[in-house]
């Protein structure tokens, strides 16, 4: 576990507090308390400190050459990213006790908690989670919960990753939901971003130049310099908030190769060690966001999986046709696609592939199958979309639903993307609340984003649009067959949870996958205790099963059946 010198932003101790930033490059920072401006002693490391003795929830800011400014590590705001910071101790809100669940047991929904409900808020969102645990969803992933500017957006451009985004309610709101979320045997992974600030309101920059690379460029700008300790500690820091503060049971990083130098994986095993070692007495879980495909660093201590991006775009080519950007390289033979990432996890595992000279990833067929978060949607893979539309509305509805009993009961870990489990229609579209040039260049940079809508433009949502926001809430108008969705999927988790998990638990041993016919194909998961086996056709009956059924489902184009043996 790392050690620090000091801790970012306030640490307390009764009614005594320690507020700590670090500002190498100021000669001096003063701390605004309440109506008093107090001097903050520097140390030969660049860090300024201050002892005081201030009631919980007093106003302060940093003050150099006149401004003040939030503070980056604060864990409550007094108003919006450009307002004061407030004293704030994530720890000390009353929890209720929890032993964790083990990674095997995992089926994630991923949520925003802006679109979740007609509220927005983590009050809102608690009240559903005994419905959606009755489906069997036993975590659910947030959406990143740092402040950023405005009440809407994805929370990828928050500035504040410490601070609770206040639309969604104040901190011992979120004690609450994750305590709610307990009481039903869900857990709680929070999606953290640690590889850039958003554009409006990131005061690090103006306080701590030092925290950045300015020889490195990112898509965000100057990079974050993880060389430095005092920076990696920031975001330690961070993560042991959610985890040790707030309770939750684990994060997703988001987009961990922007992190560090290209093939860097250094600060995600020391990240893994130092959570590990906070010896909560309950399984802690990070889940990673790697475009890079590296699988050497999956499974070292806390880090469970990796989002597995691979599965999604071959299935996605397989049921559209599409084949522009990304999926290019899946669309010359997603069959073929779907085969290995059924048999290896990942597809891209450094050898060439079409429709690109890139090679990217390593071997992945050595690890199990719950070292990889499998999806059919995801925020990304439908809010990245002109105009945000859900797989199933490009594809045959009948054919979703023998995709989305594949994915509830092959041996990865499987997440749904909110409303999925209903069969939910509306889209979700990028959307932000940004204000006079910042809004008009978000506005003009996404419509620029899509050549293929130059000729209408016009049809490409305005981010900051309310409208746009209101449109993404997936089920305020749930769509005609929701009730046969919501009895698929809890049809599909209940064998899962009874059959398969028992499975996953008894340790992976091999996996072999056959080419059957053309289109076909057979999968077989070999257990400690027994098989789980999978035979899946597009265009023709699934093949006839060697263990005994336990599934069968069949769309126009696409069938499956799933069956099992050896279970204790």
């Amino acid at each position: 576990m790392t050690t620090f010198s000091q801790r970012w932003g306030p640490t307390r101790d009764g009614e005594r507090w320690r507020v700590a930033t670090w500002a190498p490059m100021q000669d001096n920072v003063r701390l605004r308390l309440g109506s008093d401006t107090l001097d903050m002693k520097k140390d030969a490391g660049g860090w300024h400190v201050a002892d005081v003795s201030a009631a919980l929830g007093t106003e302060y800011a940093f003050v150099v050459n006149g401004e003040s400014y939030p503070d980056p590590a604060a864990r409550w705001q007094a108003g919006d990213v450009h307002a004061a910071s407030r004293l704030c101790d994530p720890a000390s809100l009353p929890r209720a006790p929890w032993h964790g669940r083990e990674w095997e047991e995992a089926v994630v929904l991923e949520i925003h908690v802006g679109t979740f409900t007609a509220e927005g808020t983590l009050n809102a969102a608690a009240a559903q989670l005994a419905e959606i645990a009755a489906l069997g969803i036993t975590a659910v992933e947030l959406m990143p919960l740092g402040q950023f500017a405005g009440d809407r957006g994805w929370g990828y451009d928050g500035v504040l990753p410490n601070a609770l985004h206040p639309a969604y309610g104040p901190p011992e709101d979120m004690a609450a939901f994750v305590d709610a979320a307990h009481e039903v045997g869900i857990m709680v992974l929070v999606d953290a971003v640690y590889n850039h600030f958003g554009p409006d309101g990131a005061y690090i920059h103006a306080l701590c130049p030092s925290f950045f690379d300015e020889e490195r460029q990112t898509p965000w700008g100057a990079a974050i310099d993880f060389t430095r300790p005092e920076v990696r500690a920031f975001f330690l820091q961070n993560a042991e908030m959610w985890i040790a503060g707030y309770g939750v049971d684990g994060l997703r990083l988001d987009a961990v190769h922007q992190i560090g130098q290209p093939d860097e994986t250094d600060f995600l095993t020391e990240l893994a060690d130092h959570v590990a070692g906070l010896d909560l007495g309950r399984p802690v879980h990070l889940v990673t966001e790697d475009e890079r495909n590296l699988a050497s660093y999956v499974g070292h201590a806390t880090l469970r999986a990796q989002w597995n991006d691979d599965y999604h775009h071959a299935v996605h080519a397989l049921l559209t046709g599409e084949g522009h950007s990304y999926y290019a390289p899946f669309a010359e033979d997603p069959f073929g696609d779907l085969l290995t990432a059924l048999r290896d996890g990942q597809v891209d595992q450094g050898q060439p592939r079409p429709a690109t000279d890139e090679m990217r990833g390593e071997p992945s067929g050595h690890l199990p199958p719950t070292r990889f978060v499998n999806a059919n949607q995801t925020h990304d893979q439908i809010g990245n979309r002109a105009i945000g539309e859900r797989l199933i509305a490009l594809a045959d509805p009948a054919d979703m639903r023998v995709m989305h009993g594949l994915l509830c009961l092959a041996p990865f870990v499987p997440m749904l993307f909110q409303g999925e489990e209903i069969g939910a229609r509306a889209p979700f579209q990028f959307f932000t609340d940004f204000h006079g040039d910042l809004a008009a260049a978000v506005r003009k940079g996404r419509r620029n984003e899509f050549p293929d809508f130059a000729d209408a433009q016009d049809e490409i949502p305005d981010p900051n649009a309310p409208k746009t926001f209101e449109r993404s809430k997936p089920y305020a108008d749930p769509p005609p067959d929701a009730d046969e969705w919501r009895q698929l999927t809890r049809d599909c988790l209940r064998l899962r949870h009874t059959k398969v998990v028992p499975l996953l638990k008894s340790g992976w041993q091999k996996t072999d996958v056959t080419q059957e016919g053309e289109r076909s194909l057979r999968a077989t998961w070999t257990f400690g205790i027994g098989r789980l086996e999978v035979t899946f056709a597009d265009g023709g009956p699934a093949p006839v099963l060697r263990t005994p059924e336990i599934l069968t489902i069949a769309g126009p184009r696409i069938a499956l059946r799933v069956g099992l043996e050896g279970h204790a």
